[in-house]
């Protein structure tokens, strides 16, 4: 499933760069991408476990960046 998510409060590129190293290490995770720049994360992930996935992804984000939020 690919799904295009709005990010709030992502500060920097340099953390967007470090959540799309460590979400990308998420079994399950076929590709993700956050630009910061718009604001924006995409995932492709497994059908079965993505909301799952993205609850782990919701976690890596506040330990990189604690005021970042993934708008569902």
């Amino acid at each position: 499933m690919k799904k295009t998510f709005k990010l709030i409060d992502l500060d920097c590129a340099n953390c967007a760069a470090k959540m799309e190293r460590e979400a990308a290490k998420i079994e399950g995770v076929n590709e993700v991408t956050f630009n910061f720049m718009t604001q924006k994360m995409k995932l492709d992930a497994e059908d079965e476990r993505f909301d799952e996935i993205l609850d782990e992804i919701a976690k890596v984000c506040k330990k990189v960046e604690p005021d970042c939020q993934i708008v569902r």
